[in-house]
């Protein structure tokens, strides 16, 4: 009766006496206890302040839960961002802190589920908020076959292969084509399918994201995000948008129509305002009119406010960067509403119809 799940006596932590445990406390503490000693509260003492959790959280069962803006075994380390920081950084799209899949250390998640591999768990992300449980018919964590064979597991969304549809590719699609006539037909005159852009299902493109209206055409070769800058704002409020370009208004060019043809500036200032940091004009690839930078259109990759950035340090997926659904920003995706991922690679919004 004094036996835990383990076998032991006690837990080594106490002695039996009479099918009951009495749990070592000499130093009358009481720092053991449970009902076979298994909760020892020393191992949450912290070495140098000798204190239960450092001060800084509560001990339950050998393990300090942690006050918030404090971390560690023993809550001995304090955070350099605020508790409300902290609480941002962790926050999912959806609004839940770490996706209620983990906790928040920090302003970083952790998540509940780890592969004893070392390597990403079932529940993974920024945030947990992918769980790619979803895309398996019947859960077994030590069985590959996800989105039942037929496609791939996208942040615990299936991306179903040509000619098999459902939420985990369970139900086969007829259709006339082959899926190669399918993808050819989809492809256009684009290096990828429906332009990396949408799902072809028997020859068709369904564009992404569903319903938005703002990637569209026949191979999804539209898009009028590229006409928004990083507010949102659509080709600068001096033009319209037109398949993915901008067509300016009198008086305005550029590529997202934010270059006004008349300026007030000197000559003087307006190269005062072009020259970055080390003196160079608009870091020698580009030229400046009125007081901003225009990047070489030679060399598409460079950018930024002193053409500073290249555009080729962004993450690709499918060859494409920011694979398509986000804005190269000084060598980082900023991804639009719905995608995340370093490439802007995942969906994360509405289901896929």
């Amino acid at each position: 009766m004094c036996k835990n799940s383990q076998d032991i006596i006690c837990s080594n932590a106490g002695t039996c006496h009479c099918g009951r445990c009495k749990c070592d406390n000499s130093d009358g503490n009481g720092l053991v206890y449970g009902k076979f000693c298994e909760c020892d509260d020393r191992e949450c003492i912290d070495d140098e302040t000798e204190e239960l959790c450092g001060g800084h959280g509560k001990c339950y069962c050998g393990n300090c839960y942690c006050q918030a803006g404090w971390h560690g075994d023993k809550c001995e380390f304090q955070c350099d961002i605020t508790p409300w920081e902290s609480k941002r950084r962790c926050t999912s799209p959806d609004g839940r802190v770490c996706s209620n899949r983990g906790i928040c250390v920090c302003g970083e998640c952790s998540c509940h589920d780890v592969d004893p591999t070392g390597d990403w768990g079932d529940i993974h992300g920024d945030t947990c908020e992918c769980d790619e449980r979803d895309c398996k018919a019947v859960y077994d964590r030590y069985s590959d076959d996800f989105c039942s064979g037929h496609g791939q597991c996208n942040c615990g969304r299936c991306d179903c292969k040509v000619g098999w549809h459902g939420k985990k590719c369970e139900h086969p699609l007829s259709c006339p084509l082959s899926a190669e006539e399918s993808i050819k037909k989809c492809q256009g005159s684009s290096a990828l399918p429906c332009s990396g852009r949408g799902k072809c299902e028997c020859g068709e493109c369904t564009c992404y994201p569903p319903g938005g209206g703002r990637v569209y055409g026949k191979t999804c070769e539209c898009d009028n995000r590229r006409c928004e800058d990083l507010d949102g704002v659509v080709c600068g409020g001096h033009g319209t948008c037109s398949c993915g370009r901008c067509v300016c208004g009198r008086g305005w060019f550029g590529k997202l129509c934010q270059h006004p043809r008349k300026c007030n500036l000197t000559e003087e200032q307006s190269r005062s305002l072009c020259e970055s940091a080390d003196g160079v004009l608009c870091s020698g690839k580009g030229s400046c009119h009125c007081g901003k930078c225009i990047c070489s259109a030679e060399e598409w990759y460079i950018s930024g406010e002193f053409c500073d950035c290249d555009d080729r340090d962004c993450d690709k997926h499918d060859g494409l960067i920011c694979t398509g659904n986000g804005i190269c920003s000084c060598g980082n995706c900023e991804c639009w509403d719905g995608w995340n991922g370093n490439a802007c690679e995942i969906w994360l919004g509405t289901e896929y119809p």
